[in-house]
């Protein structure tokens, strides 16, 4: 096997067995077992469960490091939250594991959560509040709301509900071909509100 087939095989591998145990719930031993490979690799290409799980950790976090390229979409500010929206939808979809990896870290953080996770997490968060505040001073939403408790929320209600995914299925499809409905209706909540 080449090398860098070795470590993708390690990181994939790796990736399902914390995503499904966490990080204390995985041993190095059984990360070479479930990738066929020799436990050495593990010290050779990330000196340890630590850096191994770092790399993975990377992996699933990348695509929060991308977010703050919204920012530059010569957009007004409504809009750029519906290309968060859009975003995060999409981060979902394709990342299947990221939900577990970000609530694990939230709740219990390991070592690698100051370094990689509150940094993509902080990003995200700052771009949602300098895109508020830039609404604000563009008279286009309230003023008497604080832009990071509205981040805040408009973020917590996207992520809880892919979270809850797993036991709402019996009350609502949550199919990827609702997707434009759900953004649609997640815009229509946060432009709108819920009051008549």
């Amino acid at each position: 096997m080449a090398d860098t087939d070795c470590r993708a095989n390690l990181i994939r591998t790796a990736t399902l067995l914390f995503a499904e145990s966490g990080y204390n719930g995985v041993s190095v031993r059984q990360i070479a077992r479930a990738a066929g490979v020799n436990l050495a690799m593990i010290s050779y290409y990330f000196s340890g469960k630590e850096g191994l799980y770092g790399a993975v950790l990377n992996e699933q976090f990348a695509v929060l490091r991308r977010i703050p390229e919204i920012k530059t979409v010569e957009n007004d500010p409504l809009k750029k939250f519906e290309l968060y929206v859009r975003a995060t939808v999409a981060r979902y979809r394709k990342n299947p594991f990221l939900l577990r990896f970000y609530t694990s870290e939230l709740t219990n953080p390991t070592p690698c959560f100051e370094s990689i996770v509150k940094p993509a997490i902080k990003g995200v968060v700052q771009l949602l509040i300098d895109t508020f505040t830039d609404g604000l001073s563009h008279d286009q939403f309230r003023k008497d709301l604080d832009p990071t408790d509205t981040v805040l929320a408009l973020a917590g209600m996207i992520n809880f509900y892919f979270l809850l995914e797993p036991v709402t299925t019996e009350l609502l499809d949550h199919s990827a071909e609702r997707d434009e409905a759900l953004i649609q209706h997640i815009m229509d909540i946060f432009a709108k509100g819920v009051l008549k």
